[in-house]
């Protein structure tokens, strides 16, 4: 998105002729690596950069996706579930911030919040955390404003209702919660705005790897929560920073 802005701009200030900003333009929609064929179009459809999915990729595949990204004007790239070691190598040539909690990976600048509101994510523990995290850097860098609400579960309702005012300003709320996952059911109940409820895989074994939460969330009988994946914070917070935006 952002080099095509810039093209367009060039254009309309005299430095870029219409023939060759139409040259620019229908260059290949994608850049074919070999290994990966880089979406270089997807912020024109989509309104976000393609997002990298680290886990399963080499370093040195990592590095030439975000060469080419890089290359084609992405200021903000994200790289998910990226191994800390990984993230070592690459920072040594890239300028990476690495959130090991939530094994993600933020190369450039993040942007400024521009959405219509605020994003909440609450979890219902602490060891919800680094699902959470993901979610939060993730709407963090699509250009919104996160509200961290964690460790405000169901075991002990007062330290949610504590935060009422922040749940009751929220434009999208995300709840991140394992175990039974009774979170996204009470924050549904509570809130005016959509909820994102993301299982997670924190729990003793009849939770069966997140399976039990993922279960409750889709049968919340509060309107208004939608569920994503077990353990997927990055879907969670990418979603809410679509909803953050509508109408911008």
């Amino acid at each position: 998105m952002d080099h095509t802005r810039d093209i367009l701009e060039q254009v309309r200030d005299g430095g870029v002729s219409v023939e060759d900003a139409l040259l620019q333009l229908k260059r290949a929609p994608y850049d074919d690596l070999g290994y990966a064929k880089v979406d270089l179009h997807r912020s024109l459809r989509q309104g976000a950069a393609e997002v990298i999915y680290g886990a399963g990729k080499t370093t040195e595949q990592i590095a030439g996706i975000v060469a080419s990204m890089r290359g084609h004007g992405e200021r903000t790239i994200l790289i998910t579930r990226l191994a800390p070691e990984s993230a070592a190598a690459l920072r040594e040539t890239l300028p990476l911030t690495y959130h090991e909690a939530a094994r993600l990976g933020i190369v450039g600048t993040m942007p400024k919040p521009d959405g219509i509101g605020r994003i909440v994510v609450a979890t219902g523990g602490t060891s919800d955390i680094p699902v959470a995290e993901e979610a939060a850097l993730t709407a963090e860098a699509l250009g919104n404003e996160v509200v961290r609400l964690y460790d405000v579960g169901v075991a002990g309702l007062h330290r949610l209702l504590a935060h009422a005012d922040e749940l009751m300003s929220a434009t999208v709320i995300i709840a991140v919660a394992g175990m039974e996952g009774a979170l996204a059911s009470v924050v549904g109940g509570l809130a005016d705005c959509p909820v994102i409820a993301v299982p997670t895989s924190v729990g003793y074994g009849a939770s069966f790897g997140g399976v039990s939460a993922l279960l409750s969330m889709l049968n919340s009988c509060a309107a208004g929560v939608s569920v994503v994946n077990i353990d997927n914070g990055f879907g969670a917070g990418f979603l809410a920073g679509r909803i953050n935006h509508i109408g911008k």
